[in-house]
């Protein structure tokens, strides 16, 4: 088949036999099942350069007409932490008083959450995790975007396996609303908060519920 000129070959970067791809499948499923999220965060610091390295990992998600309708707002300031925590414990506390229903509060107390959110100090890094539904043109139209939130959320989600990979933990905070966000992490008003991502290593009395995640035959079906 011939190509045009907006196409390129493509050979897949890693080769494998069978036998080789089942043993790295195991081995990936094994290391992201040790991922956990976690509260307790030690304040040791982390280098920026890992943080960048997998936001740009994380940028590799496919998206929607390949607009990449997404922006990662790092904060490490200690006045801009305190800020965000100030502000998302006062969202928590309307939150918890009586904004969230009865059976959302019952599901959240096997694990012990409340409106205080020291992590959100404590933690190194908070990254704010924003959707595009719009580009703003140097002329000043608007060029839409497309499967914004989807985008969005596959790279979250490879932004999240990259951190965990490079040693470090998460915790995906969803104040709502999150409007607070723009403002403090100098975002437009054509961005949209999705999740603030509290990045760092865990304390070393850190703990986490005993969960159990769901078997294969309950989360999927092969036909």
């Amino acid at each position: 088949m011939s190509l045009s000129k907006n196409y390129e070959p493509f050979v897949h970067p890693i080769q494998l036999s069978a036998e080789e791809a089942v043993g790295r499948s195991k081995s990936i499923h094994e290391l992201l099942d040790g991922r956990r999220t976690i509260r307790d965060f030690s304040t040791q610091e982390v280098p920026l350069e890992v943080i960048q390295n997998c936001i740009l990992a994380a940028s590799t998600a496919p998206s929607g007409a390949h607009k990449q309708p997404w922006h990662f707002a790092v904060v490490s300031d200690p006045s801009k932490k305190k800020l965000i925590r100030e502000a998302a414990e006062q969202e928590e506390r309307e939150f918890y008083s009586g904004k969230a229903p009865e059976e959302w509060i019952e599901a959240l107390r096997p694990f012990g959450t409340d409106e205080n959110k020291p992590f959100l100090e404590l933690a190194p890094y908070l990254i704010g995790i924003f959707a595009r539904n719009y580009e703003l043109e140097k002329d000043g139209s608007r060029s839409k975007n497309y499967y914004v939130s989807e985008s969005v959320g596959i790279a979250t989600g490879m932004l999240i396996s990259a951190l965990h990979q490079a040693g470090l933990s998460t915790l995906t905070h969803t104040p709502s609303p999150m409007g607070f966000l723009n403002e403090i992490m100098d975002r437009p008003s054509h961005e949209r908060a999705l999740i603030l991502l509290v990045v760092g290593y865990p304390a070393k009395n850190a703990s986490v519920p005993v969960l159990k995640r769901k078997t294969l035959s309950e989360i999927a079906s092969f036909l």
